[in-house]
Formats: structure tokens, sequence, C-alpha cells
């Protein structure tokens, strides 16, 4: 079979077929998914025969694999696969880019799926490149000269006195270690040379300018990636894996399934330090990362 590749939307998603990520991918094919992967920013694979070990073999294609969070537990004995549950509580459905406050987040996030409700439960994946070239050149001189500082230790939708002890159990795991680390708003991509918005739900404030302030300029950039026109919604089906470039996308879990269960597996692909427009590098303020993840070349 050869590859195929299917746009599912204008800005963001490709469909991929004719290829068994189950078994080793030779240099060229392994080549044309990377290249789709920049140019799609999100890639969706049907009907994949894949467990743990599999799964972690086809990211280890494109680089070296992370562990599965800097302070969250993975799946039991395979240390560098995450448990994304329903039973776990509902973290992710908020707007963010993976693992952001470190200094190297993941240059990309796999998803498979284990167990999908009979309904909801989609993935949005934001193309935060279509974000960047939708804002007006006034805005993106802005935007250029922007850092923010991403931390784990974020403001809560939800107040303390509304969480259960299981919620409050899960809130001090993930803040076991606190990381704070600054990155610039506007990111580029080291492969395409793209300009994306490096923003999130773990971009908390920008440096030089009062938490107000802060909060109004990032809620305007972040209007834009949330744009309907650069979201693709994954409805998930068995057996899938989705791939998307964590250094240029933002993505959300819709709670929309009335508590049912649902499970997928994570693995990352250890990423870069960002870079912003004028060359310079993201640098960390505190919290060492080193156990979690290798810095990708």
């Amino acid at each position: 079979m050869s590859l195929e590749i299917t746009k599912i939307t204008a800005n963001i998603g490709a469909r991929v077929s004719g290829v068994d990520i189950s078994r080793p991918l030779d240099a060229k094919t392994a080549a044309a998914v990377r290249e789709a992967l920049s140019t799609h920013k999100a890639l969706v694979f049907d009907d994949v025969n894949l467990d743990d070990d599999s799964h972690q073999a086809f990211v280890r294609t494109f680089g070296e694999v992370t562990t599965a969070h800097p302070t969250v537990s993975s799946v039991d004995g395979v240390p560098n696969v995450l448990p994304v549950d329903s039973e776990r509580g509902r973290a992710a459905n908020h707007w963010h880019t993976d693992v952001t406050f470190v200094l190297n987040p993941p240059q990309a996030t796999t998803l498979r799926s284990i167990r999908v409700p009979p309904y909801g439960g989609e993935t949005l994946i934001a193309s935060s490149a279509a974000a960047y070239r939708d804002l007006p050149e006034p805005l993106r001189r802005l935007a250029d000269g922007l850092w923010a500082e991403h931390t784990n230790d974020y403001d809560y939708a939800v107040a303390d006195e509304e969480i259960d002890e299981r919620q409050a159990a899960q809130r001090a795991q993930f803040t076991s270690i606190t990381y704070r680390t600054v990155h610039p708003v506007v990111r580029v991509h080291p492969l395409t040379g793209e300009r994306g918005l490096f923003i999130g739900g773990f971009a908390q404030r920008l440096v030089g300018l009062p938490p107000s302030d802060s909060r109004r300029i990032l809620d305007l950039l972040q209007a834009y990636v949330t744009r309907p026109e650069n979201i693709l919604r994954h409805r998930w089906s068995p057996n899938q894996l989705v791939i998307f470039d964590n250094r240029i996308t933002q993505h959300y879990a819709v709670d929309n399934y009335d508590g049912l269960p649902r499970r997928l597996h994570r693995v990352t692909l250890a990423g870069d330090v960002p870079v912003g427009v004028e060359g310079k590098e993201s640098y960390s303020i505190q919290g060492d990362a080193s156990h979690y993840t290798p810095v990708a070349a």
C-alpha cells in the first residue's frame, strides 16, 4: 500500500492511510509522515493495531520519548505512557499546549484510543499558525515582542471549596513540583520557519506587565487560536491514533460525555527549546524537568 494523505479541514488536520504504523517505518515513509505533520499540524490514523510497546516504538521513529509527565503518574509499569482517563478527572478541558511550563515542552503528542464513550468526548486541536496569520498587522507586531511566563501552578477555573478530596489530591500531585518558564508568545517553528502563538492555559502573565493587563492581552490573542476555522474537532473511534505538533497547536478535551468511561494513552516526543522571532531562547525560572525529558537537538 502507498501512503495517502487526505486533508480534513483547510487550516488543520489530515487523515493518513496506506501505512501500518504497528511495524517499523522505512526512512522514506517516516520522512513523509514528518512532512505531513509539519504541513497539516495534526494527523489521524484509523484502525491501528497498537499496544503500549508498539505505540512507543512508533513515536521513537521520530526521536526520543519523554516520560509520562513531570509530576503525574504513568500507566502501571510503563513509565513513558500517560493514561488520559475520565476516572482521573478532566484537567485537560481547557485550551493548552502540553507541558509548556517546562523549558523544552514536547515537540509532538500522540493519543491512542483505548475506550471511547458512545457520544461526546471529542478532542479539539487548533492551529496556532493559522491564528498568527489571522492577526492584524499591529497585533502581530505586538505579539512578536512579548514573552509569557508559563506555570503548572495556574489559576484554576474551579475554586478550592468546590472540589472534592479526589480532585484536591489530583491537583496537589499536578503541582507537587512547581515549574515556571518564560517562553516567547510567538514561537518560530524549527522545521518550517512558521510563526505560531505559543500561549494557552499555562501562560499566566506577560513579562513586564501587571496581571490584569497580561490577562486582557492573552485573552485577545487566545481568541484568534480558538476561532472555529482554525480547529479540528476529532470524534474518537476505537483503535485510532492522533498525533499533533505540540509546537504549533493547542488542544482541548471536551467534557460532554456524562462521566462515561473514556480512556486514551498518551506518548510524547521530546522537544527542543522554543525560539522567538528575534532568535532568543526560552529560559527557566523554577523547576528542573531533566527527569521528564531530554532536550531534542
